[in-house]
């Protein structure tokens, strides 16, 4: 009984949590690519993605619409020339990506090109293991 109950401690100590992670296929569309033009308002530089909100003005109606634009991990953009101050809330950018499947306002970026200065860059995005 006390080898099972010692195996089960052991087993417990040593299993390591999961982590879920989506595919790129199940959270966004590649058919239905956008192009978010707006404002930053807010960017987390977290793992396993890093994101930016963006207000998004509707050319039609003028009503703004807070974006979340996924990236690729802080790791994957540092090496594409990003830092931790390259955007900051108020910058101005364009962005090209694809929609989310399931939520309005949510798309996976492929570039973001900074209004002020033009410079593009790549967004580290997972798209490309999706099975273009």
């Amino acid at each position: 009984m006390r080898i099972h109950l010692f195996a089960a401690v052991i087993v417990a100590c040593l299993a390591q949590p999961a982590r879920a992670h989506h595919s790129f296929a199940a959270e966004f569309d590649i058919t239905k690519p956008v192009t978010l033009v707006g404002k930053v308002t807010k960017i987390e530089w977290t793992n396993p993605h890093a994101y930016l909100f963006v207000d998004v003005a509707d050319p039609q109606t003028g009503a703004v619409t807070n974006w979340e634009v996924e990236m690729g991990s802080p790791n994957g953009l540092t090496r594409l020339g990003w830092t931790r101050t390259a955007l900051k809330p108020g910058d101005a950018v364009t962005i090209e990506g694809s929609a989310g499947r399931n939520k309005s306002n949510l798309a996976n970026a492929r570039s973001v090109v900074m209004t002020a200065t033009g410079k593009k860059l790549g967004a580290a995005s997972s798209e490309g293991g999706a099975g273009r």
